[in-house]
Order: structure tokens, then sequence, then C-alpha cells
């Protein structure tokens, strides 16, 4: 990606931005950063943003003949699922979107009421942030796939139930199955907690690569979106965080 625009991309997310420095000597480089925030990124920044080589994915691929048949199913299945209350409350099932053989797969909680008008996951302000935290990463939004851990939006917008999630979890996991992503992207408490089966706290879940399901599929967790959008100064450690998932990723396509 080029570095001014990975530079804006970084910028919208709040972060700070570092500036290479040629030092006297030819063969010495040192990164510096800008005034301000400095603590905020600490030791790890420096090799955070070193993406140059991770290009902006301008291509999304098509499901294969065999496996469009079980994905347009999927997708039926899903549009007229009953199996918990969620549907008759909703105007429509938000099935995801992007690539369907995408190597990254981000997951957040449930549809909130842009979603459910739009019948797209991720849009309004926390979807405006999740797209420049994908560009950051030298990702399009159209080159990932983008789902929920629940495909209808609740009442109020509220946390989806223990019940609920159950309810939809084997369309998700069969979205996974097709999709075989090379990294599962967590985003916010209910995803992470509901994917790994556990109660423990987005904060002390996040900074480490957990292991999905039977084929041991690597997953990242990080904080959603919209609590970012309230906690800002936690962006340095989502950075971090996007920062793990890419390193998975790279070592993957060694």
């Amino acid at each position: 990606m080029l570095e001014p625009r990975r530079n804006q991309y970084l910028k919208a997310m709040g972060l700070t931005l570092w500036q290479r420095r040629v030092s006297v000597e030819v063969g010495q480089v040192d990164d510096i950063p800008n005034a301000g925030n400095e603590a905020q990124l600490a030791e790890p920044a420096t090799d955070m943003l070193k993406t140059d080589h991770i290009e902006e994915t301008e291509h999304v691929r098509e499901v294969t003949a065999n496996e469009q048949p079980d994905w347009q199913a999927l997708q039926q299945s899903v549009k007229g699922c009953k199996a918990c209350g969620l549907r008759a409350g909703c105007r429509q099932t938000v099935f995801g979107v992007g690539d369907p053989q995408a190597d990254l797969l981000v997951i957040g909680e449930a549809p909130g009421a842009d979603e459910d008008r739009q019948g797209e996951p991720f849009v309004g302000r926390a979807g405006q942030l999740l797209n420049g935290m994908l560009l950051a990463m030298g990702y399009k939004r159209e080159a990932v796939f983008i789902a929920n851990i629940v495909k209808c939006r609740p009442p109020d917008n509220r946390d989806p139930k223990p019940e609920e999630a159950l309810h939809c979890e084997p369309h998700l996991l069969r979205q996974i199955e097709l999709i075989k992503p090379k990294v599962i992207l967590a985003v916010g408490r209910i995803a992470a907690q509901n994917l790994l089966k556990s109660d423990i706290a987005v904060g002390k879940l996040r900074g480490r690569i957990h292991s999905f399901g039977q084929a041991a599929i690597p997953l990242v967790v990080t904080y959603h979106p919209a609590y970012l959008l309230r906690s800002p100064e936690q962006k340095g450690k989502a950075w971090q965080d996007l920062q793990l998932a890419l390193s998975v990723l790279r070592e993957d396509s060694v």
C-alpha cells in the first residue's frame, strides 16, 4: 500500500504516525514517532506499521461451481430460518458480505438498526471504522468476508441471548466451513465469547492466537469498532491485534 494512503487510514484510526529517518551512516535507518501519543503504541508500533508488502486486494474471487450451490442453499436457509424469535422482529436477515473464499473472516455480534435496513453487516459509523481498520491491514472490505454471530437484529439492538446465538450457530459454522478462512478476527465480546465458548473478558482474550474448531483455524480477538468509537484510547491495542492477525496471514502465505 502506498505510504501516504496507509498513513491516512492509520490517522483515521487515531494512531500515532511514524516517520522513517535515514541516519548519517549509509544503511542505518531509525524509526521515530511524531510528537504525542507515544505511550499508546509503545515498542510494538515500530513493527506494526511495516506493512508495505501487503497490498490492497483488488480482485474478489468467485465461488467455484461446486461450492456455489451449497453457498446459495445456505443463503436461502438463513433467509427462511425461524428457529428463534428474532426473525419476527426484524426486517430482513443479514447473511454477510464479501469474498466467500476470503483468507480473513471478520465476525461481529449481531445486526443493528442500520444493518437491518440495508441487509449488510457493519454499516454506519462502526462499519466505517471497520473499513478503515481493514484498509490499514491492506484489505478492502470486499476482499474479506464479514458476518455476525446471529443473522437477525435483536430488539432495541440488545445483545443476542445465548439461546439465540446457539440457534444461529449452525449457519455460522457452515459459513466458516465453506469459506475456509486462514484467520478469523472476532470483534467484540459477544463474538469472542461465543466462538471460544468462554466468559473471559475481551481484554484478556486479545493479544494471542486462539484455535477455532476441528480445523484449528487461527482466531484473533479484538475490540468492537463501536467500542473503539467510545474509547479511542484503545485503538492502539486494536492495531496490535490486527497486526497479530496479519502475522498469521503472512506465515501462511510463505
